[in-house]
C-alpha cells in the first residue's frame, strides 16, 4: 500500500512537472515569436507598379510623398533609368562623409568664384556629380503657379528650383523649367538686403552679387551636387489653402548632380531661411512625414499642429543646437527583444542626428559590431551572401518564400522605444542577396545617423517650437 502511494505521488509529480515544463516552453516560444518578423520574401523586393497608400490625409496641409527611384515618380524620358543599389550606397556614403565633415567643424574649400561680380555670369562650383535625396513632393511656385517636383530634405535649409534661362546648366527634370519672367510675383533680392547676408549661415557660402545688384546664392550638398543662382522672393503654394507670398527661395541658373527629374529641393532644416521657419506663423514650426515601405508605394509630408495621440516624443539633442540638423539622444538598441550590452556613452559621445536624406543608418563602430553579431546569431539558419558596399551582413533567401527576421528597436532619451519596420531592417539587392540595413562608422567620434530606410512607415513628427521629435507606428496606413 505504501509502495502504491509512493508510485502515485511520483506519477502525479512527474505529470505536473511535465505540464509546467510544457507550459513554460510554450510561453517562451510565444515570447520569442513576439520578437520576430515572419514575412513573405516578395514583400521586401521592389515592384514595378506604383501602389499608392490607402491612407486619407488627415490634414488639408498634406502633400503626397513618392520615392524618386520608384514607379510612382516618372520623370520625362527617363523611364527605368534608376541607379543601381551599389550606386545608391556609394552616393549615400558621400553624403555621410560630408555630414561627418561638417559636424566635426572641418571647413570645405571656399568658392572663389562666389566673390566675382560678372555681368550675366554666375559662379560655378566644381565637384563630383552624384545623386542627392530620395523623396519627392509636388508644390506650386509662382503666379500663376507652376507645379514642380522637389526633393524634401531635413538636412538642408534653402528651397530652390531650376530657372530659365539656365545661364550655366540645367539638368533634365520632370516638368518644364520654371521661367521667372512668366510669374507676376517673382522679385529678385538685392545684394544689400539683410536677407541676402543671412544666406551664409544657411548655405555655408558667402553670397555673391550680380551686375544688376541681385543677390547670388551657392549651395553644395552632402553628395557634391550643387545649385547656384539668384536669391528671390516668390509665391509658394503647398495646398489650395496654404499659399505663402514673398517666400525666399533660390532660382537656380547652374545646377549639377543626379537629382533625377526633380526640379529642385525643399529645405526643412533648422535655419531661419528654411520652410519650417518661413511658415512658422501658420504651421507653428511643426511638420511630420511618413516614408513609404518601398519605392513602389507612397507616403505623406504634413504641416501643422495636428498630432496622433500615439506619438511618443524625445527631446532634441542640445549637442546640435545651431546646426541645420535635428539631433537625437540615442540610448540603446535591442535585437530579437534583447537589449544589447552597449554603454550609453558609446552613443552619447559622438551624438546622433535624424536625416531624411541619408539612406542607411550609421552607428558607432562598437555599437554596430554588437548589433550585427547578435543579428547573425539569430539568422544562422540562412546561408550568407557577399557583402555590398557598406553592407557586410547579407543573406541568400532565394530558396525561401517565407523568412523570419528578428525585430530591432531603437531607444531614445525619455524612455522612447521605436520599433523599426521589417522593411527598415533588410535592404534587398535581389532574392539571393538581402542585407542588414545598417552600417558602422569608421571612427567612434563620427556622429551617428538615423537614416530614412529605418524610418519606413513611421509617423515622424518634428515639433521644432517645443524642441522635440516624435514617433508613432503605422504612419502611412
Amino acid at each position: 500500500m505504501a509502495f502504491l502511494k509512493i508510485f502515485l505521488f511520483a506519477y502525479l509529480f512527474s505529470k505536473c512537472f511535465c505540464y509546467a515544463l510544457e507550459a513554460r516552453v510554450t510561453t517562451e516560444s510565444q515570447r520569442e515569436l513576439q520578437h520576430l518578423h515572419t514575412i513573405q520574401l516578395s514583400s521586401l523586393l521592389p515592384s514595378s507598379v506604383c501602389k499608392p497608400s490607402t491612407k486619407a490625409n488627415e490634414s488639408d496641409s498634406s502633400l503626397k510623398v513618392v520615392h524618386r527611384h520608384g514607379p510612382c515618380f516618372k520623370p520625362n524620358g527617363e523611364k527605368g533609368k534608376w541607379p543601381s543599389h551599389t550606386e545608391i550606397l556609394l552616393q549615400d556614403q558621400s553624403r555621410v562623409n560630408s555630414i561627418h565633415s561638417k559636424l566635426s567643424a572641418k571647413t570645405s574649400a571656399s568658392l572663389d568664384k562666389m566673390k566675382e561680380k560678372g555681368a550675366a555670369t554666375l559662379p560655378a562650383i566644381h565637384g563630383s556629380v552624384v545623386g542627392s535625396g530620395n523623396y519627392i513632393v509636388t508644390v506650386g511656385i509662382g503666379t500663376p503657379k507652376r507645379k514642380l517636383s522637389l526633393i524634401f530634405d531635413t538636412g538642408s535649409d534653402l528651397t530652390w528650383t531650376q530657372c530659365k534661362p539656365c545661364v550655366g546648366f540645367c539638368y533634365q527634370q520632370k516638368e518644364k523649367i520654371f521661367d521667372p519672367k512668366r510669374s507676376k510675383s517673382y522679385r529678385n533680392v538685392s545684394c544689400s538686403s539683410t536677407v541676402c547676408s543671412s544666406l551664409e549661415s544657411a548655405t555655408g557660402n558667402i553670397p555673391g552679387c550680380a551686375s544688376n545688384k541681385t543677390c547670388v546664392y551657392a549651395i553644395q550638398y552632402g553628395d557634391s551636387s550643387f545649385s547656384v543662382g539668384f536669391f528671390a522672393k516668390e509665391t509658394l503654394t503647398l495646398t489650395s489653402k496654404d499659399v505663402f507670398p514673398k517666400f525666399l527661395l533660390g532660382c537656380g541658373q547652374n545646377n549639377r548632380g543626379l537629382f533625377r527629374g526633380a526640379a529642385g529641393l525643399l529645405g526643412l532644416g533648422r535655419n531661419k531661411i528654411s520652410l519650417v521657419y518661413q511658415t512658422a506663423s501658420k504651421y507653428k514650426k511643426r511638420f511630420s512625414y511618413c516614408l513609404p515601405s518601398s519605392s513602389s508605394s507612397t507616403g505623406h509630408l504634413t504641416f501643422g499642429p495636428g498630432i496622433k495621440k500615439s506619438v511618443k516624443f524625445t527631446p532634441l539633442s542640445s549637442a546640435f543646437q545651431g546646426s541645420s540638423f535635428y539631433g537625437l539622444d540615442m540610448t540603446g538598441i535591442s535585437v530579437g527583444g534583447e537589449k544589447l550590452p552597449i554603454a550609453t556613452a558609446v552613443f552619447s559621445t559622438p551624438g546622433t542626428i535624424i536625416d531624411s536624406g541619408t539612406v542607411i543608418t550609421r552607428l558607432p563602430p562598437h555599437a554596430y559590431t554588437v548589433l550585427k553579431t547578435a543579428f547573425r546569431q539569430l539568422m544562422s539558419k540562412y546561408p550568407t551572401a557577399p557583402a555590398v558596399s557598406v553592407l557586410d551582413t547579407c543573406y541568400d533567401f532565394s530558396e525561401h518564400e517565407t523568412i523570419t527576421i528578428p525585430k530591432i528597436s531603437f531607444f531614445f532619451n525619455g524612455g522612447v522605444e521605436v520599433d523599426v519596420d521589417v522593411t527598415g531592417i533588410m535592404f534587398p539587392i535581389r532574392a539571393s542577396q538581402v542585407c542588414l540595413a545598417f552600417a558602422g562608422n569608421s571612427d567612434p567620434s563620427d556622429v551617428g545617423i538615423f537614416g530614412n530606410v529605418q524610418q519606413h512607415t513611421l509617423e515622424v513628427v518634428y515639433d521644432v517650437a517645443h524642441g522635440q521629435v516624435g514617433f508613432a507606428a503605422g504612419g502611412c496606413s
